[in-house]
């Protein structure tokens, strides 16, 4: 769909899935799968932000053990399932909604999404996880068999051993754990229509066995003009026990997501375009010779858990995840039709340089093996609680020359003028073949009911190679990287704790191909980053007049310094760094029929050391200066219960150029919903009506600097959902 990402360039690679890839993606559909009792080990820290759904109170990562959220040196959430469908969520994107440090960073229809937290956009080659194994992002990844969706905020070098500062997103898969009978059916005024099914039981004797099956189909429709598509999924999990305290754990899934994009509008020449003044509707990619982007993904794991006994408990996981895809699209980039060139917006007058972007039969492959112990001493009157694990992985991407065409000089006066077609692949870019090897060690150390303390360290091998795809000579990188964490945190009163974090986290970049810098292919040394955290927590019930107060909440201040490589002097290089840092909060509570919550973050971020005029002491783009996110739901107990249920998502404004000349304003958007639970015999049906954008606010919603060109992407209009939950 779009013009290749420059950064996104480097990371691809030069083989295809091997006969023993597919001969394990063969066993994976076949195998046996997970014992939810241990299901919690694999998760992040979790603290529930929304007014409904299952509360999720304890929570482990990267060794920090089970002990409850409020307990742990770090800030996380974990959207459970009813969460996700209460608040309308159906793609990652849709998270923005539900926490305030987390933002939009280039999402549209029909593409895969991008998140930014805490002002940094996260790598979705690196920063994303699923069952704690790496994934790669670059494919619409199904919710519809998710249990949960975790997010961390912060530098993750604990947790990843490159990946960029802003945090990490896992996914949970659904699990066996009883009698599971849901049918959903769920439609909007725009023509989409999902069906999905979810059935799940255990068996055996001694219910030794367990299964879960996943199935969904959508036809994909929005407001926007030319937009339809198709999309399924069909996933399983079994779990087998094999004696007490072992067990095995297979999960598969296959998904598959066609629909035409929607590339974003820009600024005109130097001002700002009012989100009145087009129509929402609008979509430049729509020629006669339009195609949908394709993404096919195949994933699945096989765990091995085993109880050692005193304490101690060990863990096998591999993984396997293999995409395709293909990318194309009418795309509009920078404007040649002026006085001057604008290489990253559109001209004064509304002229846009309309390119055919095709590329054809990307392959990712992503394979990973952990094994992990975990265990508990007593040394010195302190208990230590130990985890050390080593993670292999092979990452290969391959990619074909492609076509990045100009056919045209478009205009928003006439938006939909056809051009002919220019498909010839002349666009070099580059597969990447990358190996990692991984050791972390981590202990947490208990020194007395209120002290506790956290030291650890990950130590990664990373190998890669990255290919030109017109036959020039590759690239190889070979870094060594060590990133440590360290915490300390104190029990002010019960189930309250402060904490202070320090920890480092880093990023492996070389000069991308495909552009004009006089260095691509070099390789830059490391690029480490580096947070310090200060924050408390707390989770307790109080009493008051009108009943039991259940309570979460937590403040902290975050300081994040990350280096920056960019263009300097036509040569891609270290180009000073970025500063983020801000305070964060959120409260969650449930007083009788009453629930509310919200979160807020305000930050300060602030380029440095640029060789760049007009950079330093600006703030990066696309970074809002506030956001808030709220949710309130009432609860009518009645023959037929009713929940109404209202979110409020705001954001600040932001600034549009690195050069801080243009600013987006400010916005708020109010989503609605009600659902009612009805007993039919023993069917158990769950309606919910849902309003997105109930006053069909109009603005810009976004506005990144992505694959080096400025966008607009505007705020979605009015959307009304209908669905049924059927239990039965």
């Amino acid at each position: 769909m779009h013009k290749p990402h420059h950064a996104a360039l480097q990371r691809k690679a030069q083989h295809r899935l091997s006969p023993l890839g597919l001969a394990i993606i063969g066993l994976i559909s076949s195998a046996a799968s997970h014992a939810q009792s241990d299901a919690a080990a694999d998760s992040l820290p979790s603290i529930n932000v929304t007014a409904q759904g299952p509360r999720q109170p304890r929570a482990s990562i990267a060794g920090l053990g089970d002990g409850p959220a409020w307990q742990q040196p770090v800030q996380a959430q974990s959207f459970g399932e009813t969460t996700l469908r209460n608040a309308q969520a159906t793609r990652l994107a849709d998270l923005t909604k539900l926490d305030a440090s987390t933002t939009d960073s280039y999402n549209t229809v029909g593409y895969w999404d991008y998140l930014s937290i805490r002002g940094f956009t996260l790598d979705n080659a690196d920063n994303y996880r699923r069952e704690g194994l790496p994934i790669n992002a670059e494919t619409r990844l199904p919710l519809d068999n998710k249990a949960s969706v975790e997010l961390l905020k912060g530098t993750s070098g604990m947790q990843a051993g490159e990946s960029s500062p802003g945090g990490l997103v896992n996914l949970v898969v659904k699990r066996p754990e009883g009698r599971v009978r849901t049918a959903i059916v769920s439609v909007d005024d725009a023509g989409d229509l999902l069906t999905s099914v979810d059935i799940g039981d255990r068996g055996g004797p001694n219910n030794e066995w367990g299964l879960r099956v996943n199935v969904a189909a959508e036809r994909l429709n929005t407001h926007i003009d030319n937009t339809r598509g198709h999309r399924q999924l069909f996933a399983f999990a079994v779990d087998r026990q094999l004696a007490p305290g072992h067990v095995i754990e297979v999960e598969y899934e296959h998904s598959y997501m066609s629909q035409p994009s929607v590339p974003g509008l820009s600024l005109l020449g130097t001002q700002l375009p009012s989100a009145h003044d087009y129509s929402p509707n609008l979509n430049l990619n729509n020629q006669p010779w339009t195609l949908p982007v394709q993404m096919q993904g195949d994933t699945g794991t096989v765990r091995l858990r085993n109880d050692l006994g005193q304490g101690w408990r060990s863990t096998i996981t591999y993984g396997e995840q293999r995409l395709k895809s293909n990318d194309r699209a009418a795309f509009p980039f920078g404007c040649s039709a002026g006085p001057d060139y604008l290489g990253d917006r559109y001209c004064a007058d509304g002229q846009f340089d309309l390119y055919d972007f095709r590329s054809e039969d990307e392959l990712r492959l992503t394979r990973s093996l952990l094994a992990q112990v975990q265990g508990k001493l007593d040394v010195a009157g302190m208990t230590h609680d130990l985890t050390m694990s080593a993670l292999r992985s092979v990452r290969l991407t391959d990619v074909s020359t492609q076509a990045y065409n100009q056919v045209g000089t478009g205009t928003l006066s006439d938006p939909y003028s056809a051009f002919a077609p220019a498909s010839t692949p002349l666009y070099v870019v580059a597969d990447r073949h990358e190996r990692t090897t991984e050791w972390m060690a981590q202990d947490a150390i208990t020194f007395s009911p209120q002290w506790q303390a956290w030291l650890g360290l990950r130590y990664t091998q990373l190998r890669r190679l990255s290919a030109p795809t017109d036959g020039s000579q590759a690239t190889p990188i070979d870094q060594d990287l060590t990133t440590p964490w360290a915490a300390l945190a104190w029990t002010l009163s019960p189930q309250t704790r402060a904490y202070i974090s320090w920890g480092e986290g880093a990023e492996v970049e070389a000069a991308p191909y495909g552009g004009s810098y006089s260095n691509a292919g070099q390789v830059l040394p490391a690029l480490k980053s580096r947070q310090f955290e200060l924050g408390v927590k707390s989770q307790r019930t109080l009493q008051t007049s009108l009943g039991h107060l259940n309570q979460q909440w937590g403040a902290n201040w975050f300081h994040i310094h990350r280096p920056v490589a960019g263009d300097v002097g036509g040569a891609y290089l270290t180009d000073g760094g970025a500063t983020h840092q801000g305070l964060e909060g959120y409260w969650q509570g449930r007083l009788g029929a009453w629930s509310a919550a919200g979160s807020a973050m305000v930050i300060d971020a602030q380029r440095d050391g640029s060789a760049t005029d007009g950079v330093n002491g600006k703030t990066p783009v696309n970074v809002p200066r506030r956001s808030v996110k709220l949710s309130g739901a009432y609860n009518w107990a009645a023959s037929l219960p009713v929940t109404l249920q209202a979110d409020v998502v705001h954001e600040g404004a932001r600034w549009v150029d690195a050069g801080n000349t243009v600013l987006l304003p400010a916005w708020t958007r109010v989503d609605v919903g009600v659902r009612a639970t009805q007993t039919m015999g023993p069917q158990t049906v769950t309606w919910r009506a849902g309003v997105t954008n109930l006053f069909d606010k109009r603005a810009w919603r976004e506005s990144p600097t992505s694959f080096g060109h400025i966008y607009l992407f505007p705020m979605t209009q009015r959307t009304v959902t209908l669905s049924a939950q059927i239990d039965f």
